[in-house]
């Protein structure tokens, strides 16, 4: 692969870009701390700014490391910060990346999570130069699958009780895309 790093990418109505300090509160109010948000994920919400704090000066922390894609969804509209994107697993011998995302309630189903989606997808073939790009989701949080489904990924099979998250241990629809694929 050729690391990048975490670099600003923009859509119509959103910059995806590196977290900053200043998006602590932003987190904290608009997802973290929201337990809608947080149902299906595997971090337990947020139950003080000082929690989002320390996971904000995390990844600040890693915005120089080339190996490191954790972007920050900001609202064009408002410059507030609405959901994050990030790989979350990395197997570098077959260039493979899992993707994870969490976005806030008030933007569910306005096609965001997937505008967002789509941009990291065209970066990380086209930039970082993946061979595949796969996501995986709770099969009791459906909408989670749609917007997959909408970014371009392909249903590959459900895994039996393969997961834990928020609600306990649960069964994990994966869907992944490849480069092949994606340029077709």
């Amino acid at each position: 692969m050729n690391h990048l790093g975490t670099k600003t990418l923009e859509t119509k109505r959103l910059v995806l870009r590196p977290f900053k300090e200043t998006d602590v509160e932003d987190m904290y109010q608009n997802w973290a701390s929201n337990n809608n948000v947080t149902k299906y994920l595997t971090w337990p919400t947020h139950t003080s700014k000082d929690i989002t704090k320390s996971v904000v000066d995390l990844w600040v922390s890693k915005n120089e490391d080339m190996k490191n894609y954790q972007w920050c969804v900001e609202w064009r509209e408002n410059q507030q910060a609405i959901g994050s994107f990030g790989i979350v697993h990395m197997e570098e011998e077959i260039n493979s990346v899992e993707i994870g995302y969490c976005i806030g309630e008030e933007y569910w189903n306005r096609g965001i999570t997937s505008e967002a989606f789509k941009e990291v997808i065209k970066f990380l073939f086209e930039k970082v130069e993946c061979n595949r790009i796969f996501a995986r989701h709770d099969v009791c949080n459906p909408n989670s699958g749609k917007v997959m489904k909408k970014s371009g990924l392909l249903y590959e099979g459900t895994l039996l009780e393969a997961g834990k998250n928020n609600t306990g241990i649960c069964d994990v629809a994966i869907y992944g895309i490849t480069k092949t694929i994606y340029i077709r």
